[in-house]
């Protein structure tokens, strides 16, 4: 295959960036230095040339304070620089080749070779860009997002949840005193250059105070001073109030380039317990405060992340956890952002208030919080990742719904299949009926004349989907060999257990649970095409399997009869038994596949997350038609929902569908719902009692929109009317008027429930 360019956009962006503070030569010069700093280095072991790198862009990129933060901390990106996920720049040392040539614009016509030269140094060592290199061929791997493909893979390092209460209670000192001096080890060493880095960029927000006092009135004049003493005071002890406890997570959050924070109840919930009641601070004040850091976080705009976790199993001080909770839900109710994806974990011995209090909150268009159920989730992680159950009490969601355990895992989501696409190989001898190309590798695809029986063809398409399981868990390792290979994430390294204990950088034997996740698309769409497929031809004998197949290569023009029929046949999400039970045999065929495939291949965990963020919608626009009924172009049917529109019996019967998929099975799975005020409002009891019940049946995780019927069309036609809309797409929300039309009509399609 000829060398790669992956220039072009690589991760789904909703939510305008702010453009970064420095002028635009500076940026420039700032990417040359770093440039320039890792060619000195190139050579070097990459903990030293990953630090000498990080000194190049840490403590410059960080931006002048803003007049009502009550924290320090706002960090700028560039095209070039060092990170770990695309959102927010890019996996290792990085170039986001498409930023870079937008930049070029920018400048002068005089300063483009600058650029140029830049952009190609980055072709050859790009992390991303060597792990494509290796890993996509022309028929059945494209990268992310290229939609063409049945498989599509990446390499990231999403999900980071850092043990950020090993921070807090140590402070900076605590862990340069535990680590093992061996100034030999270059792993070592990078990990105490990496904390005297962090150090620098402390004493850089110091003097951004003072610069912010300039022109300031006393009472701002009084924050940005306490600002100081707090920063000045963690340079050399741990900390010792919320304040200060606030400002070194978040400080060290940016550093670490994690977008996702995990629970943060934990890590803060005591220092604000003993605060409050030595009058240190008033819950007002630190009401203030973490809405504060909520606006921080929704001025990173990385659109499917920003995790706060609160509530669950597994908390010490759960009085002091519920505090900050409480307040973190006021906050969420008031400030209605996009993000932090705030989330809240349940189970059975919840505060009965703080669920009241949620409820306020989703029913006023919140969106948040999220809700997970611990009384499913704990013991289906304990199977799912292979732990102990007092490690699976410390899982997290991240991103679309993937599942890691804080402070413990990696468990990045670097593959994705399309089970529509692969359905489409079965039917068509490893064509892909989209674009004519073959994408079945060696695997013998039959004709469809060729089987008897309805199981004769499932099983066809389970070999098929086998192929699939072992080119993605292959590719999943090798996002890891290749990111290990380039950095050694010294900032992440330093709080995930046990890095520093074994002396070893996070993908190069350092964590202790190494997982990953692949998420799935189309699971419905193609559930509910086999069940087609089962009933027309080989229950009700009305119909061939060439005959359908042709309908779908017509896009059913000319069979509009045959079209009427499959979308009047049950679909799932009304509670039909018969399409619910193979729409979850489909399931956990594809589920334990994967499972088995990341034990066979040796790692802890892989998992299929069961998402689609947008990309049921993109990858819906280059599958063809399917036989769940589904037009060509058409988007996919959202995470294990039932495709839009193909909900008839009301939400407790599609409650009842989604809680049938067993959750020890997966690694996270999202559910979306719509309701109308009225019915979150005039009928909460009963909406409370069917999410009860929806629980106890099973139910891991719900995620609900609250909207007016006719308010979103509405939008579509008067966006400027609407311009804090917010709604659920899938593992994230987004203001509505954001999106594309495609993404505004796929939820369109979804039942409203009134």
């Amino acid at each position: 295959m000829a060398k790669i360019n992956i220039d072009g956009v690589q991760n789904v962006e909703i939510s305008k960036k702010i453009p970064c503070e420095k002028p635009i030569e500076q940026q420039l010069e700032i990417m040359e230095n770093y440039t320039r700093t890792y060619q000195k280095y190139i050579d070097a072991p990459k903990a030293k040339r990953e630090i000498e790198c990080l000194k190049t862009i840490y403590p410059i990129l960080f931006r002048s304070i803003e007049d009502d933060d009550l924290i320090a901390g706002r960090l700028d990106f560039l095209p070039i620089g060092f990170g770990a996920v695309t959102s927010v720049g890019g996996v290792g040392h990085y170039c986001v080749f498409h930023k870079l040539q937008a930049f070029k614009e920018e400048l002068p016509q005089s300063e483009w070779a600058r650029v140029d030269a830049l952009y190609d140094f980055w072709q050859d060592h790009d992390v991303k860009t060597l792990y494509c290199q290796d890993i996509l061929n022309d028929t059945t791997t494209g990268r992310f997002i290229d939609c063409t493909y049945p498989f599509m893979a990446t390499a990231r390092l999403s999900g980071m949840m850092l043990d950020y209460q090993k921070l807090v209670t140590q402070g900076i000192n605590g862990i340069l005193h535990s680590i093992q001096n061996d100034q030999e080890d270059p792993f070592i060493h990078g990990c105490i250059e990496a904390l005297a880095l962090f150090k620098d960029v402390i004493k850089a927000q110091i003097e951004l105070c003072e610069q912010a006092k300039k022109n300031k009135e006393q009472p701002r004049i009084e924050q940005l001073e306490q600002m100081q003493n707090d920063l000045a005071y963690l340079l050399e002890h741990k900390p010792a109030t919320f304040r200060q406890a606030l400002q070194l997570f978040w400080l060290y959050a940016l550093c670490a380039g994690c977008i996702n924070y995990g629970r943060l109840d934990i890590v803060l919930g005591p220092f604000l317990k003993r605060d409050i009641e030595t009058k240190e601070i008033s819950e007002e004040e630190a009401y203030d405060l973490i809405r504060s850091l909520w606006k921080m976080i929704e001025n990173r705009r990385t659109t499917v992340n920003g995790r706060i976790i609160v509530g669950g199993k597994g908390r010490k001080d759960q009085e002091a956890c519920d505090l900050f909770t409480k307040l973190c839900l006021r906050v969420c109710k008031d400030t209605r952002y996009v993000e932090p994806q705030f989330t809240l974990r349940f189970d059975q011995d919840t505060d009965p208030e703080i669920l009241d209090m949620a409820y306020e909150c989703i029913a006023s268009g919140a969106t948040y919080p999220t809700l997970y159920n611990d009384d499913v989730n704990v013991p289906a992680v304990e199977y799912a990742m292979r732990v102990s159950r007092k490690i699976a009490e410390q899982y997290v969601p991240f991103g679309c719904g993937e599942f890691v355990i804080q402070g413990k895992s990696i468990g990045t989501p670097n593959t994705m299949l399309n089970l529509v696409k692969i359905l489409q190989l079965a039917l068509n001898q490893g064509v892909d009926s989209m674009d004519g190309i073959y994408k079945a590798g060696p695997v013998e695809v039959k004709p469809l004349s060729a089987f008897q029986t309805f199981d004769q063809f499932y099983d066809q398409y389970k070999r098929l989907l086998d192929y699939y399981f072992e080119l993605s868990v292959q590719a999943q390792k090798h996002s890891y060999t290749i990111m290990n290979q380039e950095v050694s994430f010294l900032f992440n390294s330093i709080l995930m257990d046990n890095c520093l204990g074994r002396k070893k950088a996070l993908l190069d034997g350092g964590v202790e649970i190494v997982g990953g996740t692949n998420e799935t698309y189309g699971n419905i769409n193609a559930s509910d095409a086999l069940y087609t497929i089962k009933t027309l031809v080989f229950d009700q004998k009305k119909y061939t399997l060439d005959q359908l197949n042709e309908a779908t290569l017509a896009n059913f023009a000319g069979y509009e009869k045959l079209h009427k029929e499959i979308m009047a046949l049950p679909k799932y999400g009304n509670d039909e038994m018969d399409c619910d039970e193979l729409a979850n045999d489909l399931f956990e065929y594809i589920a334990k596949g994967i499972r088995q495939k990341g034990i066979d291949h040796g790692m802890d965990y892989y998992l299929i997350v069961i998402s689609n963020n947008q990309t049921n919608t993109d990858w819906g626009h280059e599958t063809h038609a399917s036989l769940d009924g589904r037009k060509k172009g058409v988007y996919m049917n959202p995470a294990n929902n039932p495709q839009g529109g193909n909900s008839k019996n009301g939400p407790t019967a599609v409650l009842n569908s989604l809680a049938r998929f067993d959750a020890k099975y997966h690694g996270g799975s999202v559910q979306n719902i719509k309701f109308t005020p009225r019915m979150m409002h005039e009928d909460q009891e009963k909406v409370k009692a069917l999410f009860k019940t929806y629980f106890k049946k099973g139910g891991c995780q719900l995620m609900v929109t609250v909207v007016d019927r006719g308010v979103l069309e509405d939008a579509q036609i008067h966006p400027e009317l609407y311009p804090d809309l917010i709604v659920r797409v899938a593992g994230y929300s987004a203001v509505f008027v954001n999106l594309g039309k495609d993404v505004q009509e796929e939820l369109l399609s979804r039942t409203l429930y009134d």
